[in-house]
C-alpha cells in the first residue's frame, strides 16, 4: 500500500485516537487568537479520548480563513525567482556548516 499523507499513514497504522485539522504547519489549532476554532479542536480531540472505545481517526471541518484569493496550500513551499539565489546561499551555508561538523567529528547529537 503507498501512503502520503498524515491521515493515509494514521488511518493505515490503526492509530488510537488522531483528529486531523488540515492547517498549515505550525497552526495545528487554527488561527492564532481564534479561541472559537481552537476550542472546538480542543474539544473533539478530548471527546475522542473520552469516548472512543477502539482505534479512530476523525477530518476536522475545520478550514483556514484567507484574506485574498489564494488558499494557503497554494502558497506552502511555493518558490519564485526571487527566492532562489536567497536558497541557494542558505543551502551552501547549511552544506559548509554540516562539513566543518563532519571535520570536527561532531556528530548531529552534538550540534
Amino acid at each position: 500500500m503507498v501512503v502520503g499523507s498524515a491521515w493515509d499513514i494514521v488511518t493505515y497504522c490503526g492509530v488510537p485516537r488522531y483528529l486531523h485539522n488540515d492547517l498549515p504547519l505550525g497552526n495545528p489549532l487554527g488561527k492564532p487568537y481564534d479561541s472559537v476554532s481552537q476550542r472546538k479542536s480542543v474539544i473533539a480531540a478530548l471527546d475522542m479520548v473520552v469516548n472512543s472505545n477502539e482505534p479512530v481517526a476523525t477530518q476536522s471541518d475545520l478550514q483556514w480563513q484567507e484574506d485574498g484569493d489564494e488558499s494557503w496550500k497554494e502558497n506552502y513551499m511555493r518558490i519564485t525567482e526571487a527566492d532562489l539565489a536567497e536558497l541557494k546561499k542558505a543551502g551552501e551555508e547549511n552544506r559548509a556548516q554540516r562539513l566543518a561538523a563532519k571535520k570536527a567529528g561532531l556528530t548531529r547529537s552534538q550540534l
